[in-house]
């Protein structure tokens, strides 16, 4: 959510800000929206002053024996009164017309974000591993012979629908263990702090990140009013909600294993074989809660962090700085990281870590008093993928598959497998 101050404070700069992510200008509409609603407050001050001198007089009136001033002064008080909720009423509507303004606004990029109108303007920062050569067209996860017993996608359409997955035997075990392989690297090596958490989660926690009221159609809601989380995002970031913080307590850095739900709503007839693009996945979430001072250095620090776990597992990836036109919402700046996949022969989304300023924290009004004394400041919120399990599980069946159609598994995960290290083209692990 955008500072209204700020906007009538530069509003050129604003627009500035709009323009960069493709947007028209906005700050005319919503100053002129402001004056107004603050024109009603005026008023209805004014109008309150009024109606409070003439009830004193009301009295004095009386006391005369004025009667045609009494009831001048009483019929004064009662249009006061009925002028002052009309005020009162406009003011109220209006505040909400802004407010929902300001939360349905994307975040403003920050200087060295590059410009660009989408994907294809994007920057590459680092590329890390190379891509095995194989000797036999590699396949997708779900062609490799050993992975096919374990990666069940009928019985789950049977199940739910389309987009699920059944998991099973050596293939649900591997996945299991990539999750606790980052949970243990992320709390031992990167000193984040293990959280569990809900996946419902009441209305206000999704707006407060900025999944409402604008993305409403990309995640479930439960009759009785709970939203299916679609990220740990949401429940990480919002333990600030309404808070205040101290700020020796910051920066917060935790780190929560999830399951997710998103509709996918905007990506019809994308990725719908495999577990690409699924309604129901797990992932790896880090979330840091910063001061004013401390989010952009947290950023390059939490992209490392999903850095090393694609380092751990031996996998290639690229790091690709966002541009302006193909940011997410919330974001100030992006860092994508891409993991290579032989089966499709490209590289392919797996995490995404953002910095988002300010822009979360006045949405829930979490804010921290700074340790030399002073006003309380709004927190800086920061979100990253450590990392997409289901993602993380494809990249290693594919860049470790054998002619077989067994697969080599990482040496990281072997402790976690009872010292597998292979997965059997019968589907077992070895």
């Amino acid at each position: 959510m955008h500072d209204i101050r700020a906007i009538r404070e530069n509003p050129e700069a604003f627009d500035r800000g709009l323009a960069r992510r493709g947007l028209d200008p906005l700050s005319s509409q919503i100053l002129s929206l402001d004056a107004d609603r603050r024109a009603r407050i005026a008023q209805a001050e004014t109008a309150q002053a009024e109606q409070n001198k003439a009830s004193k007089e009301v009295g004095a009136a009386k006391g005369r024996g004025d009667e045609a001033e009494f009831e001048r002064l009483r019929a004064l008080v009662a249009r006061k009164k009925a002028d002052i909720a009309q005020l009162q009423a406009e003011a109220a509507q209006m505040d909400e017309r802004l407010t929902r303004m300001l939360m349905e606004i994307p975040n403003l990029p920050l200087d060295q974000v590059p410009d660009g109108k989408d994907e294809d303007d994007n920057v590459e920062l680092k590329r890390w591993g190379n891509p095995r050569s194989f000797d036999f067209e590699p396949v997708e996860h779900f062609q490799i012979a050993g992975v096919q017993p374990g990666m069940d996608f009928k019985t789950a359409a049977k199940l739910s629908g389309s987009r699920f997955v059944l998991l099973k035997g050596g293939v649900a075990r591997v996945h299991r263990a990539l999750a606790q392989f980052m949970l243990d690297l992320h709390v031992s090596k990167h000193e984040l702090e293990e959280t569990w958490t809900p996946v419902l989660v009441l209305e206000d926690m999704m707006r407060g990140t900025g999944q409402l009221p604008k993305f409403g159609e990309d995640s479930y809601q439960t009759r009785e009013g709970w939203w299916l989380i679609p990220t740990a995002e949401v429940t990480l970031t919002n333990t600030v909600h309404g808070d205040l913080v101290e700020q020796a307590t910051l920066p917060r850095r935790m780190v929560a294993h999830s399951q997710c739900f998103r509709s996918e709503a905007g990506s019809a007839g994308r990725d719908t074989t495999g577990m690409l693009r699924q309604h129901q996945f797990e992932k790896v979430e880090m979330v840091s809660i910063t001061d004013a001072q401390g989010g952009v250095a947290e950023h390059a620090r939490m992209t490392a962090c999903a850095e090393a776990v694609l380092e751990a597992l031996d996998l290639p990836y690229r790091t690709i700085a966002l541009c302006t036109g193909d940011m997410g919402f919330g974001a100030r700046i992006t860092h994508d990281l891409e993991v290579w996949l032989p089966g499709q022969n490209a590289y392919r989304e797996i995490s995404s870590v953002s910095y988002c300023g300010d822009f979360q924290a006045r949405r829930m009004n979490a804010r921290y008093r700074p340790g030399g004394g002073g006003k309380p400041e709004f927190v800086h919120t920061l979100n990253g993928s450590g990392l997409a399990v289901g993602r993380a599980l494809i990249a290693v069946l594919e860049n470790g598959q054998q002619a077989d159609g067994s697969v080599i598994l990482p040496a990281a995960l072997h402790p976690y497998l009872a010292g597998a290290t292979v997965l059997g083209a019968d589907g077992r692990l070895i």
